[in-house]
């Protein structure tokens, strides 16, 4: 019966996660539809075609937050391989918009290479970074990414400098609705966690306080 529980438990948590992803998705899909509308009402053929292939590509998206995260619900092996870890922190970046933060990133070797679902670990990297934007709100914050390998590891640090994360909290961040945020969902970290462990890495706060939070991710390097 415990057994039970715990699936069910894990089950509610990953569905949670899910609708957490996806709610970002629609919501640009969403106003992307707005604001076709109103290109097709005033004659703009061109910004009405943009704003469609805007929408493609999020549908596409919310079917790719699905299967990877149903994947992981079922425990079933990632389809990893070696790419630039240049590559993937990019595609993280697009999701959150190249103008949200100030990005600093002199410390990530060019020829990193990790071995990864580029996709996964892309939304790990997006969490982080989403985070740290929202934790500065309405200020820009400045994001800080620096890389290494290290005794067959890729280590990977992500800072802001932001106010940090609430010390009544710090035990429990990586729980499922946990936040210090007003209005945050305490969903993305704990998905980010869960994509670390399935890559056979760890993902844990590295240190907070009055000048930002720091998070340090492991993960094994290429075989």
């Amino acid at each position: 019966m415990e057994d039970e529980r715990d699936r069910l438990a894990v089950i509610g948590e990953m569905a949670a996660e899910m609708a957490h992803e996806l709610r970002n998705v629609l919501q640009t899909i969403s106003s992307s539809a707005h604001v076709g509308r109103l290109a097709v009402a005033h004659g703009d053929a061109q910004g009405a075609e943009s704003h469609l292939a805007k929408i493609e590509r999020n549908a596409r998206a919310a079917h790719s937050i699905v299967d990877d995260v149903m994947g992981l619900a079922r425990g079933e092996p990632l389809d990893k391989r070696v790419a630039p870890l240049l590559e993937i922190v990019a595609a993280a970046r697009a999701e959150v918009g190249p103008g949200a933060a100030r990005w600093e990133d002199g410390a990530i070797p060019r020829g990193l290479l990790v071995q990864a679902h580029p996709r996964l670990f892309a939304r790990l990297l997006h969490a982080l970074y989403d985070n740290a934007i929202r934790a500065c709100a309405p200020r820009k914050p400045t994001v800080t990414t620096q890389a290494w390998a290290l005794g067959g590891q890729v280590v990977m640090e992500i800072a802001d400098d932001g106010p940090g994360v609430p010390e009544a909290i710090v035990a429990r961040l990586f729980e499922p609705l946990v936040t210090g945020r007003e209005g945050g969902s305490g969903l993305g970290l704990a998905l980010a966690r869960r994509i670390a462990a399935a890559h056979g890495g760890t993902l844990e706060l590295a240190a907070s306080g009055s000048g930002g939070a720091t998070f340090r991710v492991e993960l094994p390097g290429p075989a």
